[in-house]
């Protein structure tokens, strides 16, 4: 029976994993483990069961490993405390609609000798919230959950420059704390936010400094509340509903658990970092793994090449350019090749860039090779075909690493003609 239950997660899972390969199996075999293969033994009413994840080409990060961890003990509570014979379907059921929302609030909580259900609350209010539009327009909003002292939190505010006002008496965030709209509409979660304790008694409200300059990818993930997250306190996080109707969790160190489409998802820039790792230097990483979840999250597609040889070899790549070569475009192009990802986003012109239709291709430097490249698909023989996007990138990936970005948000990481990983 356990297993059978399994069974309805597993796409849930799956895709929460990026595409991984679950399983669960009932005994207390050996499990073999690899940078490739995670795995953990459970008890399921006093009885073992092994659950293992399998990603071909990308190691798992430690926060997959212990969101997996959390899952099962999840898993294991919920299925124990389950056992009226003939109720199987509304269990499956109850099990599918709650378990990654218990596993996230668990993961939130850390300290587990202590209940994880105000958390819990947020989230479903939040998930609500999430449908809500007002004049047309989606309800957003925005809580930065501290675990420090007030004092602490009160210096943090004044190093940032930014503004704390506090609420007296606390506020509880109760079932009907969103029915006033200005807590959807005033507190915006981009530049207001409610200051709450882990207790989710709401303290006060943090508005963010006017002054401070940001690039528009810094803007769109929230790096300045990043820095205040990983700033107060241990196990403290942030969360918001954004203009896509998302829920963002964002964590220390710089994490998100996303839900998009009712499904949750974990972008961490580890799996990035392992991809790209070799192939490009780490600085322009970092910089290129935070746009392309700026674009995923502004619905913008992209195909992004990570080539390693000479400027002749890709010219025999190349099938054509979007746009033609009309002087115009030769001009615009030429000033902006041999420039690195860094210069690109802190001039504002690397979201516009992938934005814009054709492959962008980057040296193993960081530096720009072209952008509106179209590749000659003819030299990939048995690539996964699709879309436009698809084949591009599936073509495009025997002769590098790449990341596609779909118009409709998801992430694929690609590698020898096939998809190794897919986010959202």
């Amino acid at each position: 029976m356990p297993i059978a239950v399994f069974d309805a997660l597993r796409g849930n899972i799956r895709s929460f994993l990026g595409g991984a390969e679950v399983d669960l199996v009932a005994g207390n075999a050996e499990i073999q483990t690899s940078e490739e293969t995670f795995g953990e033994t459970v008890s399921i009413e006093g009885r073992p069961y092994c659950f293992t994840a399998h990603r071909a080409a990308l190691p798992f990060t430690r926060t997959e490993e212990g969101f997996c961890r959390e899952l099962l003990t999840a898993f294991s509570a919920l299925y124990s405390g389950f056992q009226q014979e003939g109720y199987s379907a509304h269990f499956r059921t109850a099990l599918l609609a709650s378990i990654m929302d218990i596993t996230v609030a668990r993961s939130l909580r850390g300290d587990h000798r202590k209940g994880f259900w105000p958390i819990q609350q947020l989230i479903q209010l939040l998930k609500n919230l999430s449908y809500q539009r007002y004049e047309g327009k989606p309800a957003t909003t925005g809580v930065i959950v501290h675990r420090t002292t007030p004092p602490a939190l009160r210096k943090l505010a004044r190093e940032r420059q930014h503004t704390l006002i506090p609420l007296q008496p606390h506020e509880n965030i109760s079932p009907s704390f969103f029915d006033n709209p200005l807590t959807y509409r005033f507190v915006d979660g981009t530049n207001l936010f409610f200051i709450a304790n882990i207790q989710m008694q709401v303290t006060g409200f943090m508005r963010t400094s006017p002054a401070m300059v940001q690039t528009d990818v810094e803007r769109l993930t929230q790096r300045e509340i990043f820095s205040i997250v990983r700033r107060a306190g241990r196990g403290a996080f942030a969360v918001t509903v954004n203009d896509s109707s998302e829920i963002e969790v964002l964590i220390s160190p710089a994490r998100l658990l996303v839900r998009r489409k009712g499904v949750w998802a974990i972008f961490d820039p580890d799996i990035f970092r392992s991809f790209l790792a070799g192939s490009i230097n780490m600085e322009a990483i970092d910089e290129l793994l935070w746009t392309v979840y700026a674009l995923s999250k502004e619905r913008h597609g992209t195909v992004i090449l990570i080539y390693g040889l000479g400027k002749r070899k890709l010219t025999s790549l190349k099938k054509g350019s979007v746009g033609g070569d009309d002087p115009v475009g030769r001009l615009l192009i030429g000033r902006v090749k041999g420039k690195s990802i860094g210069d690109l986003k802190q001039a504002g012109l690397l979201l516009r860039i992938l934005s814009a239709d054709g492959m962008t291709v980057f040296n193993t430097n960081g530096k720009l090779m072209e952008t509106g490249f179209i590749i000659d698909t003819s030299h990939a023989r048995d690539v996964v075909t699709g879309g436009g996007r698809t084949t591009a990138a599936s073509a495009a990936s025997c002769f590098g690493k790449v990341i596609k970005v779909s118009q409709d948000g998801p992430i694929e990481l690609y590698q020898d003609g096939r998809s190794v990983y897919r986010f959202g």
